[in-house]
């Protein structure tokens, strides 16, 4: 007789969330003893789909909730009402949650409202200040109360829950979004022809100057903290050794001081936000890595 299957319903709705749980939706939709659920809130609706597309993952739900202009309650609201029914329907052993995002949190209550276990990948992670980042350290806080099982990326992150009194059902996983990028990795250089389709679009990159590839767009670093970043770029843009690639955030807020200040400035490229995999090739191609964003933090190194 075989047994019941252990019913998973996996929730996610940005982007950095969708590359970090695709592996592991990957391994469990490959797995005989799970029947998965997998549920998107569309949280960033047009980054996420590109990276659904890219590693093959059809949703079983997609509650379509991104609006423009939407503020965090907004999202939070949304997404703690449109998950009710939904638990209702697929009656979940354990809804999987990632990180530390809106989605996040309201997911992981809404399954502690309707009495189902919560699993947190990427548990643990903290900064200590509640303010930064904003919302994100009280979001994942307030997930590891919620939690039932705490998949910590390091022994480091294990200790920060243990200290705040979370010390069973801890277990030290590593960091999902490395198995992304090896993964997109190997696609990128599977054949001479696929690399050669990734670096076309990029012609504009100069073989001598070594490239500084830089991000930014974390609330903590909008208005003045973004008017010093752009400076220091006009200053290392006056190297005759480097040009700067600079993929752009679609928030105005960003967008219009990066193009006031360096759009113009002689070898700063200023582009449009990249798919992961011709994302994943500019890293390569760098020399240096300027970023406010900690998935690009981990991945970066490896």
């Amino acid at each position: 007789m075989n047994s019941v299957p252990l019913r998973l319903m996996v929730v996610f709705g940005t982007r950095p969330e969708a590359i970090k749980m695709a592996p592991l939706v990957q391994a469990l939709r490959n797995d005989s003893d799970i029947d998965l659920t997998v549920v998107v809130t569309g949280q960033h609706r047009d980054m996420l789909d590109q990276v659904l597309d890219m590693f093959g993952i059809v949703p079983d739900v997609d509650l379509d909730l991104m609006r423009p202009r939407q503020r965090v309650t907004d999202v939070l609201a949304r997404v703690l009402k449109a998950m009710r029914p939904v638990l209702g329907r697929y009656r979940p052993d354990m809804v999987l949650v990632h990180g530390d995002t809106t989605t996040t949190l309201a997911a992981a209550l809404a399954a502690f409202y309707a009495g189902v276990r919560v699993g947190h990948v990427e548990a643990g992670l903290r900064t200590g200040d509640m303010r930064a980042p904003w919302p994100e350290e009280m979001n994942r806080r307030m997930v590891s109360t919620l939690a039932t099982l705490h998949f910590a990326p390091t022994r480091g992150a294990a200790a920060n829950l243990e200290r705040e009194g979370i010390d069973v059902g801890v277990q030290v996983t590593g960091n999902t979004v490395i198995d992304a990028l090896f993964a997109v990795t190997s696609r990128i250089h599977g054949t001479p022809s696929s690399v050669a389709a990734v670096a076309d679009r990029f012609t504009f990159l100069e073989p001598c100057r070594r490239v500084i590839l830089v991000t930014a767009h974390r609330r903590e670093n909008l208005g003045e903290g973004l008017e010093h970043i752009v400076d220091a770029l006009q200053v290392l843009a006056m190297r005759d050794d480097v040009q700067i690639v600079f993929p752009v955030h679609p928030n105005p807020k960003v967008r219009d001081v990066v193009e006031r200040r360096v759009g113009m400035c002689a070898h700063v490229h200023v582009i449009e936000p990249q798919d992961y995999l011709p994302f994943v090739w500019l890293m390569e191609r760098s020399t240096l890595i300027l970023t406010d964003s900690g998935g690009i933090q981990e991945e970066a190194p490896s």
